[in-house]
Protein backbone atom coordinates (compact mmCIF):
# COMPACT_ATOMS: atom_id res chain seq x y z
CA UNK A 1 0.00 0.00 0.00
CA UNK A 2 1.66 3.53 -1.26
CA UNK A 3 1.69 5.76 1.80
CA UNK A 4 -0.01 9.20 1.73
CA UNK A 5 2.69 12.34 0.71
CA UNK A 6 3.98 13.79 3.56
CA UNK A 7 3.27 17.16 4.27
CA UNK A 8 6.77 19.49 5.33
CA UNK A 9 6.37 20.97 8.78
CA UNK A 10 5.56 24.76 8.09
CA UNK A 11 6.12 27.37 10.69
CA UNK A 12 4.90 30.88 9.35
CA UNK A 13 4.42 34.09 10.64
CA UNK A 14 1.94 36.62 9.03
CA UNK A 15 2.44 40.19 9.25
CA UNK A 16 0.41 42.86 8.54
CA UNK A 17 -1.47 45.98 9.95
CA UNK A 18 -4.55 46.11 11.42
CA UNK A 19 -7.42 44.74 9.01
CA UNK A 20 -5.17 43.21 6.93
CA UNK A 21 -7.02 39.86 7.25
CA UNK A 22 -4.12 38.33 9.23
CA UNK A 23 -6.62 36.26 11.85
CA UNK A 24 -8.89 35.31 8.95
CA UNK A 25 -6.09 33.39 6.53
CA UNK A 26 -4.28 31.76 9.94
CA UNK A 27 -7.89 30.55 10.95
CA UNK A 28 -8.34 29.09 7.12
CA UNK A 29 -4.29 27.48 7.22
CA UNK A 30 -5.17 25.97 10.63
CA UNK A 31 -8.79 24.80 9.05
CA UNK A 32 -6.83 23.48 5.73
CA UNK A 33 -3.39 22.38 6.94
CA UNK A 34 -4.07 21.63 10.48
CA UNK A 35 -1.60 24.48 11.66
CA UNK A 36 -2.23 25.24 14.94
CA UNK A 37 -3.05 29.62 14.76
CA UNK A 38 -1.07 30.98 17.70
CA UNK A 39 -1.44 35.33 18.25
CA UNK A 40 0.13 37.00 21.36
CA UNK A 41 -4.14 38.19 22.64
CA UNK A 42 -4.84 34.74 22.81
CA UNK A 43 -1.79 33.63 24.77
CA UNK A 44 -2.44 36.42 26.96
CA UNK A 45 -6.62 35.87 27.62
CA UNK A 46 -5.59 32.19 28.45
CA UNK A 47 -2.44 32.98 30.75
CA UNK A 48 -4.41 36.01 32.80
CA UNK A 49 -6.94 32.99 34.19
CA UNK A 50 -4.38 30.26 34.14
CA UNK A 51 -2.91 31.42 37.41
CA UNK A 52 0.67 30.63 36.16
CA UNK A 53 3.72 32.79 36.84
CA UNK A 54 4.11 34.50 33.63
CA UNK A 55 0.20 34.67 33.74
CA UNK A 56 0.21 36.48 36.75
CA UNK A 57 2.34 38.88 35.54
CA UNK A 58 0.24 39.73 32.41
CA UNK A 59 -2.39 40.32 34.19
CA UNK A 60 -1.15 42.74 36.63
CA UNK A 61 0.09 44.76 33.70
CA UNK A 62 -3.32 44.62 31.21
CA UNK A 63 -5.33 45.44 34.65
CA UNK A 64 -2.91 48.31 34.90
CA UNK A 65 -3.74 49.37 31.71
CA UNK A 66 0.21 48.67 30.72
CA UNK A 67 1.71 47.01 27.93
CA UNK A 68 3.05 43.51 28.78
CA UNK A 69 6.84 43.25 28.55
CA UNK A 70 8.36 41.77 25.71
CA UNK A 71 10.09 39.61 28.47
CA UNK A 72 7.11 38.11 29.46
CA UNK A 73 5.84 37.54 25.78
CA UNK A 74 8.39 35.84 25.07
CA UNK A 75 8.53 33.52 27.79
CA UNK A 76 4.41 32.55 26.98
CA UNK A 77 5.96 32.08 23.26
CA UNK A 78 8.17 29.34 24.11
CA UNK A 79 5.70 27.92 26.39
CA UNK A 80 3.18 27.89 23.77
CA UNK A 81 6.09 26.54 21.26
CA UNK A 82 6.62 23.39 23.15
CA UNK A 83 3.42 22.34 23.46
CA UNK A 84 2.98 18.48 21.70
CA UNK A 85 0.14 20.01 18.84
CA UNK A 86 3.01 21.71 16.85
CA UNK A 87 4.91 18.94 15.90
CA UNK A 88 3.61 19.83 12.34
CA UNK A 89 4.01 23.94 12.55
CA UNK A 90 2.07 27.04 13.50
CA UNK A 91 1.44 30.03 12.68
CA UNK A 92 1.97 32.85 14.24
CA UNK A 93 -0.52 35.55 13.79
CA UNK A 94 0.45 39.00 14.39
CA UNK A 95 3.45 37.89 16.57
CA UNK A 96 6.16 39.36 16.69
CA UNK A 97 5.16 43.04 17.00
CA UNK A 98 8.64 44.83 16.46
CA UNK A 99 12.16 43.76 16.68
CA UNK A 100 12.74 42.85 20.07
CA UNK A 101 10.76 40.60 19.94
CA UNK A 102 12.04 39.59 16.42
CA UNK A 103 15.32 38.85 17.87
CA UNK A 104 13.85 37.22 20.67
CA UNK A 105 11.86 34.91 18.50
CA UNK A 106 15.09 33.79 16.91
CA UNK A 107 16.91 32.78 20.44
CA UNK A 108 13.37 31.16 21.12
CA UNK A 109 13.31 29.35 18.17
CA UNK A 110 16.85 28.42 18.85
CA UNK A 111 16.68 26.97 21.96
CA UNK A 112 13.60 24.48 20.65
CA UNK A 113 15.57 23.33 17.80
CA UNK A 114 13.22 24.92 15.42
CA UNK A 115 13.46 26.93 12.59
CA UNK A 116 10.76 29.48 10.45
CA UNK A 117 9.95 28.92 7.05
CA UNK A 118 8.12 32.03 6.69
CA UNK A 119 7.01 35.74 7.09
CA UNK A 120 4.07 36.37 5.12
CA UNK A 121 3.24 40.39 4.93
CA UNK A 122 -0.20 40.96 3.89
CA UNK A 123 0.14 44.15 1.69
CA UNK A 124 -2.70 46.54 1.85
CA UNK A 125 -3.55 49.91 1.16
CA UNK A 126 -3.88 52.63 3.66
CA UNK A 127 -7.22 53.61 2.13
CA UNK A 128 -8.72 49.88 2.04
CA UNK A 129 -7.66 49.07 6.00
CA UNK A 130 -9.31 52.67 6.97
CA UNK A 131 -12.44 51.20 5.02
CA UNK A 132 -12.18 48.00 6.41
CA UNK A 133 -11.80 48.74 9.98
CA UNK A 134 -13.90 52.15 10.09
CA UNK A 135 -16.90 49.95 8.37
CA UNK A 136 -17.03 47.20 10.65
CA UNK A 137 -20.65 46.76 11.54
CA UNK A 138 -22.52 44.09 13.57
CA UNK A 139 -26.05 42.99 13.27
CA UNK A 140 -27.59 43.80 16.58
CA UNK A 141 -29.87 40.89 15.80
CA UNK A 142 -27.98 37.92 14.15
CA UNK A 143 -24.31 39.00 15.99
CA UNK A 144 -23.04 38.50 12.06
CA UNK A 145 -19.99 40.75 11.04
CA UNK A 146 -20.67 43.27 8.35
CA UNK A 147 -18.83 45.88 6.50
CA UNK A 148 -20.88 48.75 4.82
CA UNK A 149 -18.52 49.52 2.56
CA UNK A 150 -17.63 45.64 1.54
CA UNK A 151 -20.46 43.57 2.34
CA UNK A 152 -23.32 43.16 -0.13
CA UNK A 153 -26.62 45.30 -0.05
CA UNK A 154 -28.49 42.11 0.30
CA UNK A 155 -26.71 41.16 3.49
CA UNK A 156 -27.09 45.00 5.36
CA UNK A 157 -30.87 44.38 4.26
CA UNK A 158 -31.06 41.15 5.97
CA UNK A 159 -29.81 42.51 9.12
CA UNK A 160 -32.72 45.59 9.31
CA UNK A 161 -35.49 43.17 7.81
CA UNK A 162 -34.86 41.45 10.70
CA UNK A 163 -35.18 44.08 13.17
CA UNK A 164 -31.72 44.62 13.89
CA UNK A 165 -29.29 47.64 13.82
CA UNK A 166 -25.82 47.96 12.33
CA UNK A 167 -23.57 48.49 15.67
CA UNK A 168 -19.92 50.21 15.59
CA UNK A 169 -17.44 49.25 18.03
CA UNK A 170 -16.52 52.13 20.22
CA UNK A 171 -12.87 51.75 19.24
CA UNK A 172 -13.56 51.77 15.18
CA UNK A 173 -13.40 55.49 15.23
CA UNK A 174 -11.08 57.18 12.51
CA UNK A 175 -8.65 58.87 15.39
CA UNK A 176 -8.28 55.22 17.42
CA UNK A 177 -7.70 53.46 14.03
CA UNK A 178 -5.08 56.07 12.65
CA UNK A 179 -3.32 55.79 16.34
CA UNK A 180 -3.16 52.08 15.93
CA UNK A 181 -2.11 52.22 12.39
CA UNK A 182 0.34 54.78 13.45
CA UNK A 183 1.64 52.31 15.94
CA UNK A 184 2.12 49.97 13.59
CA UNK A 185 3.87 51.86 11.29
CA UNK A 186 6.26 53.18 13.75
CA UNK A 187 6.63 49.35 16.12
CA UNK A 188 5.98 46.68 13.87
CA UNK A 189 6.39 47.75 9.86
CA UNK A 190 10.05 47.66 10.28
CA UNK A 191 9.56 43.92 10.57
CA UNK A 192 9.57 44.03 6.53
CA UNK A 193 12.64 44.97 6.07
CA UNK A 194 14.11 42.67 9.02
CA UNK A 195 12.57 39.39 7.95
CA UNK A 196 14.03 40.49 4.05
CA UNK A 197 17.31 40.36 5.41
CA UNK A 198 16.69 36.67 6.89
CA UNK A 199 15.53 35.69 3.56
CA UNK A 200 12.11 34.63 4.76
CA UNK A 201 10.18 37.63 3.71
CA UNK A 202 7.21 36.67 0.71
CA UNK A 203 4.79 39.22 -0.27
CA UNK A 204 1.10 38.69 -0.66
CA UNK A 205 -1.36 41.49 -2.03
CA UNK A 206 -4.36 41.38 0.77
CA UNK A 207 -6.87 44.27 -1.07
CA UNK A 208 -8.98 41.80 -2.60
CA UNK A 209 -11.67 39.26 -0.79
CA UNK A 210 -10.57 36.84 1.35
CA UNK A 211 -10.97 33.55 -0.92
CA UNK A 212 -8.29 35.40 -3.18
CA UNK A 213 -5.87 36.45 -0.51
CA UNK A 214 -6.27 33.10 0.52
CA UNK A 215 -5.73 31.70 -3.25
CA UNK A 216 -2.35 33.90 -3.29
CA UNK A 217 -1.33 33.09 0.25
CA UNK A 218 -1.45 29.39 -0.82
CA UNK A 219 0.24 29.79 -3.92
CA UNK A 220 3.49 32.26 -2.04
CA UNK A 221 3.75 29.14 0.40
CA UNK A 222 4.25 26.64 -2.40
CA UNK A 223 6.42 28.92 -4.22
CA UNK A 224 8.60 29.18 -1.07
CA UNK A 225 8.40 25.33 -0.87
CA UNK A 226 6.75 25.84 2.33
CA UNK A 227 3.75 23.41 1.25
CA UNK A 228 2.91 20.95 -1.34
CA UNK A 229 0.47 21.76 -4.19
CA UNK A 230 -3.08 21.06 -3.87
Amino acid sequence: MSKAPRVPIMRIILLGAPGSGKGTQAQRLQKDLGLPQISTGDLLRKAAVSGSEFGLQAKMAMDAGELVSNSVVLEMMKERLSACDVGSGYVLDGFPRNQIQAEGLDTVLSDLGQTLDAAVFMDVSHEVLMKRLTGRRTCSKTGKLLNIHFSSQQDLDECIEAGGTLIRRDDDNEDTIRNRLEVYERETEPLITYYRKCRLLQVVDADTSADKVYTRLRKVLVGSRVTESD
